[in-house]
């Protein structure tokens, strides 16, 4: 509310707005107040979930010029929109729509609205009678609702469909729910006064616009540079519309409330399939198209039957009551580059430009790729510009215009280089390539002169400002690190980059000359207001994580799509198949381990047996040592004796064997006789 006694207080419409979180309906609440009159003038849009806590409405507000105030509830179709429940039961609902002035769903993007949009204008058909106030209920549908429409005229099938006869329309199978809905809205609207409870159906084309929904395949897929798909023919006229425009039409019903309550909201283009995605690819992607067979495209889960319509039709009815300001009134063909530019601009996809300069032998190369590889960019080099652009002209001999220049490349290729003015050329059209105006790059080494950057991003021609570099990478090293990481290149390195000494040594020179002049090349940057990023003696792999730390502080965050679903899973396959490796290594160590034990263990158990061996033979021996002249003494006196008288008891077998031993050897004591 605004304050102030003396103030006036503004006029509120309440408006509510389903699943205000999608694109179509996000983008509609957003521009639809933007759009209104000039005594609506917004002064804030902050949209959110219309989610009830405790009664209390999620809602922005718009305020005009002292006339007239605008409220915008909603509910949300994702429960991360809002903190609070995003969904709410009938009763609280309905009581949030009785205290709506105007109520819009749209069904175009999410099927599952239908039945909450039938019953939504059902309630409030049913409560009139309790109206404080006029309301009035807006169905935002699909064209599709008219996809197995009949000609207008069988002699004429390039007669458009128009709102008109609307009642002729046929539905796609798919969407007879939404026709139903359309029927039975329109139906409510005639029977109650007008001035309690009006209701219209806005009939939309596919929406594109403001970081695209339905369209974002194509764009995506050109943007990464693929050749864009086109399913069936391509013939089949599409009708579209800019989301703008079409929140510009449902603003306009809501000042005007018009007789006609079924509007077409197309614009004036009908362009084929093929049309659309050629032009896309033109100016976003390689400018290449590919058939595909029709049945394709439901395959892909981000197309939708949509793409399949022809239709030609014609906004009679917007054309002769509304009068707005079109943002693409003759489509998306036609509009491109100011499609393309709202697709960048709402989706983050901006480019990455930046320049990596330094004396020879620094690490340019190692730098320049660790950047690529984070913020997904395309390395451009010198060497590399020229023998791709050489390659490009030999496969398109037969062109005469090529073949002249690949002469002109040859003749001037010499161990200096290039000349001048071809390099600039050469360098310029790289830059000017798709993936470089879409992703960005890294450009090694160039340029390096002042003269050389004015003439590279300053040139004449109009489109150089959206090559420009953003960011300068300078890297800085003495003559001593630079020679002492020259000795120790690999060979291959050392041959590959040209770092021989005595090359490394004129090089080196060459470049020194150069930075002494006053015309060096940071100036040019200096003078764009460009502060380079000066990094002192890298050491490739020892400095990388800092050196990169402040790279990203520099540049800021990938601005791309990050990895797409297929690198995701391939990388997921890469950590599996890692972890995968690392448990086998660990479970392979471990069994080395294992056995080494094992072995250790029956080395000892060997050891030990045989020490314990080598005791028991000594003891044997000490044994028999000591055990010797006992031996000998009971060999000589004892045994003989002994051995007759067993023999004898032997022989006579006693009845006491002892007491007869005894008595015999009494009686054959040798030391007795």
């Amino acid at each position: 509310e605004r304050s102030g006694a003396s103030m006036a207080q503004p006029e509120t419409t309440r408006v509510f707005l389903n699943n205000v979180d999608s694109y179509a309906s996000r983008h509609i609440a957003q521009v639809t107040f933007e759009a209104c009159t000039d005594s609506v003038k917004a002064a804030a849009l902050i949209v959110a979930g219309a989610a009830v806590n405790t009664g209390s409405d999620v809602e922005a507000e718009l305020v005009s010029n002292h006339k007239r105030t605008f409220q915008v509830v909603g509910t949300v179709s994702h429960p991360s929109a809002v903190e609070r429940p995003h969904r709410l039961d009938r009763d609280e609902l309905l009581s949030k729509l009785m205290g709506c002035d105007v109520v819009i769903y749209n069904v175009t993007q999410h099927a599952d609205q239908v039945e909450e949009a039938l019953w939504a204008a059902s309630a409030l058909h049913s409560e009139v009678e309790h109206f404080s106030g006029p309301k009035m209920f807006i169905l935002i549908s699909t064209i599709m609702t008219w996809a197995c429409s009949k000609p207008a005229d069988p002699d004429d099938l390039e007669l458009p469909f128009t709102d008109a006869i609307f009642w002729s329309r046929r539905a796609h199978p798919n969407f007879e729910r939404h026709i139903d809905l359309e029927k039975r809205v329109v139906k409510m609207g005639k029977t109650v006064s007008l001035q309690l409870f009006s209701t219209y159906v806005v009939a939309a084309g596919l929406q594109y616009g403001m970081g695209e929904q339905i369209f974002h395949y194509f764009f995506k897929k050109s943007w990464l540079g693929e050749d864009g798909p086109v399913f069936g023919d391509g013939e089949n006229i599409v009708p579209t519309i800019h989301i703008h425009d079409l929140a510009s039409v449902v603003c306009s019903v809501i000042q005007h409330q018009p007789r006609p309550y079924y509007l077409l909201a197309v614009d004036d283009s009908n362009n084929t399939m093929e049309e659309i995605v050629k032009k896309i690819a033109s100016v976003l992607g390689p400018g290449k198209i590919q058939k595909k067979p029709s049945e394709d495209a439901f395959l892909t889960k981000d197309l939708t039957d949509s793409l399949l319509v022809s239709l030609r039709m014609e906004a009679a009815y917007i054309k002769k009551l509304f009068s707005f300001n079109w943002v693409c009134q003759f489509g998306l063909v036609e509009n491109i580059e100011v499609v393309v530019q709202e697709y960048r601009q709402s989706r983050g996809l901006l480019p990455v430009r930046l320049c990596v300069l330094g004396p020879p032998a620094v690490g340019k190369t190692t730098v320049s790729k660790k950047i690529c590889e984070y913020y997904r960019l395309h390395h451009v080099t010198v060497k590399g510009t020229i023998s791709d652009t050489i390659a490009r002209l030999v496969s398109s001999l037969l062109s005469p215009p090529n073949q002249s220049e690949l002469s002109t490349l040859n003749r001037n290729m010499n161990p200096a280089g290039l000349e001048e003015e071809l390099l600039l050329n050469v360098m310029r059209d790289e830059l000017m390539t798709h993936p470089c105006k879409n992703q960005g790059y890294v450009l090694e080494d160039f340029p390096q002169t002042r003269e050389q950057a004015k003439e590279l991003f300053d040139g004449k021609e109009e489109d150089l400002s959206c090559v420009a570099t953003e960011f300068v990478l300078c890297l800085e090293a003495t003559e001593a690190f630079l020679l002492d990481r020259v000795l120790n290149l690999p060979e291959s390195h050392v041959q590959e980059h040209n770092c021989e000494p005595e090359n490394f040594s004129r090089r080196l020179a060459a470049y020194n000359e150069k930075q002494s002049e006053d015309d060096v090349v940071l100036n040019y940057f200096y003078e764009h207001d460009i502060i380079p990023l000066q990094f002192g003696n890298p050491n490739a792999e020892a400095d990388c994580l800092p050196l990169m730390q402040k790279v990203i502080d520099m540049v800021g965050q990938p601005r791309n799509y990050g990895p797409s679903s297929q690198e995701v899973k391939e990388e997921e396959r890469r950590k599996a198949g890692e972890r995968l490796r690392r448990e086998a290594q660990e479970r392979a160590e471990v069994e080395q381990m294992e056995a080494d034990e094992a072995r250790a263990r029956v080395a000892r158990w060997a050891e030990w047996t045989k020490k314990l061996e080598q005791v028991r033979q000594q003891e044997e021996e000490e044994l028999e040592a000591t055990s010797r002249p006992m031996r000998g003494y009971l060999m000589e006196q004892v045994v003989p004796t002994l051995s007759q008288g067993l023999t004898a008891c032997c022989r006579a077998q006693p009845q006491d064997p002892v007491d007869f031993l005894a008595e015999y050897l009494l009686k054959n004591n040798p030391f007795e006789a």
